[in-house]
């Protein structure tokens, strides 16, 4: 039987995929810091379930945030620490070349946006290789320009526009809107000869009466009228694709039939992702948090609308004067974001359902140190637990100067079981200034992206890993050092292979346990995590015996 499993997981991963690209790795300053600290870590799975959308790639693959929950869970058990590797791969041959999204298809292959100056460019990567497989380019867009002209590079910083909130469907087609304002399927297959290819396989204006367009760019110096660029995208279970744009548009549209529905949000800026589940979905505001439904026609309706402390002013890292975090769903009952408030940030926890006039907040909880509180990034959000990192003190990869100012933290915030509040479980003082955390639900644990100045003043970057119920650090893994492998707010990714993916400032990194038994690896990659769920009634039992037998410690290697 785990012969069998071996073949299958062989099978998976090491597809024919056509000649590649081999990367050109990221070059790191010289290395003083220690290259691993800890020990390897033991799989403990954390209990809770996966949300499947029937739009979007299975749970934990479709995007920033793993799922339409948003919940920054993974369902695959991620690396343990052992004998770790490191590859990495630049994103461009033009400057930049930070991948700021990463997906996988059914076959494993990374999806992942990468941005230049030229513009954003979809790549498809083979796993752990990091070898290019295809690409696909996109406009470049009209920050990157205004920010040239104006010579400002926060402008390109706090633009969150350009198809960074893509999300992979349920065909693996690429769905975003670009910076022209035209939201498109972007698919990608196999051709006969052995190579890849993406295709566009679908197309949808949205400009002119629905989202203006009058941006800079180089045939347009000195716009008169409105630009306001689509920040995210999400389909509903209905199958609407759903977009919201800086300005506080939120619209709809029917794939199939092209019809397009939109509303409003007055004086009010949309610059997170948003989540949606079966009940509606939910959007956050720099003023407020909503859920929405779509009626008959298309248009985005208003369910309930929660206001919440926005502070006095914007913080230091922060994109705009709200809350920084894109909506996490946690099971059938609750949403749960941050506000700006100024001394210490809230987390705010509400019943999704109810009337809309009853009261939703379940709890309001003060995060981390009075003048040193902020984040930019949504919670992980598992079972009862929350997840939060504090990004306090972080600007920006291109302006951050004064490592000090870091304030650090890391904590686990617990939804009561009769509804009566939040605990404060535990807080590390891990500082992870900028990455979107993920959890691996297969083994329990937290990863995050920090970093140690070294003697020479360059600052070594790790991959660490918190363990999720006691909040110990288990281990961190170097990566490398200087700028270019500062994280500057990309996502952490865990592929279905359990490597895990980090965007640089100049490219991607992946890191993975050696496979120190080729069969035992192959089936611990197909297997994932205990209790992960499986395709075949005959696949879960031989992943069932696997896990047994590993827990157990009974001849394979262990």
């Amino acid at each position: 039987m785990m012969r069998r499993i071996a073949c299958l997981a062989t099978g998976l991963l090491l597809s024919a995929c056509g000649p590649g690209s081999s990367p050109r790795p990221i070059a790191s300053e010289p290395l003083t810091a220690p290259p691993f600290i800890g020990a390897a870590a033991t799989a403990i799975p954390f209990a809770g379930s996966a949300p499947e959308h029937p739009y979007m790639a299975a749970a934990g693959v479709g995007g920033m945030h793993g799922d339409g929950f948003s919940s920054g869970v993974h369902q695959v058990a991620g690396p343990l620490g052992v004998n770790p590797q490191v590859v990495s791969r630049i994103g461009s041959r033009y400057p930049g070349g930070m991948c700021a999204t990463v997906t996988f298809d059914r076959g494993g292959r990374l999806v992942a946006l990468c941005a230049s100056l030229l513009g954003f460019e979809l790549q498809l990567l083979q796993p752990r290789s990091l070898e290019l497989l295809a690409s696909y380019q996109l406009p470049g867009r009209p920050s990157t320009f205004e920010a040239l002209v104006k010579r400002d590079s926060s402008i390109i910083m706090t633009d969150t526009s350009g198809g960074a909130y893509f999300y992979l469907d349920a065909q693996d087609r690429a769905v975003l809107v670009d910076s022209r304002q035209r939201l498109q399927r972007i698919g990608h297959r196999q051709l006969e000869s052995g190579q890849w290819e993406f295709y566009l396989a679908d197309s949808w204006a949205l400009g002119g009466d629905h989202v203006p367009e009058d941006c800079m760019n180089w045939n347009n110096w000195f716009p008169q009228g409105e630009c306001d660029p689509v920040t995210a995208v999400m389909p509903d279970y209905s199958g609407n694709i759903w977009w919201v744009t800086r300005k506080g548009r939120v619209g709809t549209l029917n794939p199939d039939s092209g019809q397009i529905a939109m509303t409003r949000l007055d004086g009010e800026e949309i610059q997170n992702g948003f989540s949606v589940a079966d009940d509606g979905v939910y959007i956050v505001s720099d003023h407020a948090l909503y859920r929405m439904r779509a009626m008959a026609d298309g248009a985005p309706d208003i369910v309930w609308r929660e206001a919440y402390d926005r502070g006095s002013a914007k913080k230091v890292g922060s994109i705009n004067q709200g809350s920084g975090t894109t909506p996490t769903l946690i099971g059938d009952d609750y949403v749960t974001i941050t506000d700006n408030a100024d001394e210490r940030i809230n987390l705010l926890v509400y019943r999704r359902t109810g009337n809309s006039k009853g009261e939703r907040l379940i709890c309001r909880l003060p995060l981390f140190d009075a003048g040193a509180s902020a984040t930019d990034n949504s919670m992980i959000g598992r079972g009862r637990s929350i997840f939060i990192e504090n990004n306090h003190g972080y600007s920006n990869a291109m302006k951050q100067s004064d490592w000090s100012a870091i304030s650090g933290g890391f904590s686990r915030i617990d939804i009561r079981a009769d509804e009566s509040g939040c605990n404060l479980v535990w807080t590390s003082p891990e500082k992870s200034p900028s990455v979107v955390p993920k959890m691996s639900a297969g083994n329990g644990l937290i990863y995050f992206y920090t970093f140690a100045t070294q003697e020479n003043g360059e600052n070594a970057w790790y991959l660490g890993a918190l363990d999720a119920e006691t909040g110990r650090t288990a281990f961190k893994i170097r990566t490398g050092a200087g700028r270019d492998y500062d994280n500057n707010w990309a996502p952490i990714s865990l592929g279905p292979d359990g490597t895990a993916y980090v965007g640089t400032l100049k490219g991607l990194l992946a890191i993975y346990d050696q496979d120190v038994n080729p069969q035992l690896s192959s089936a611990m990659q197909l297997c994932g995590g205990a209790g992960s769920g499986y395709k075949t009634a005959a696949l879960d039992r031989a992943c069932a015996h696997f896990w047994a037998a590993r827990i157990s410690n009974l001849g394979l290697g262990f």
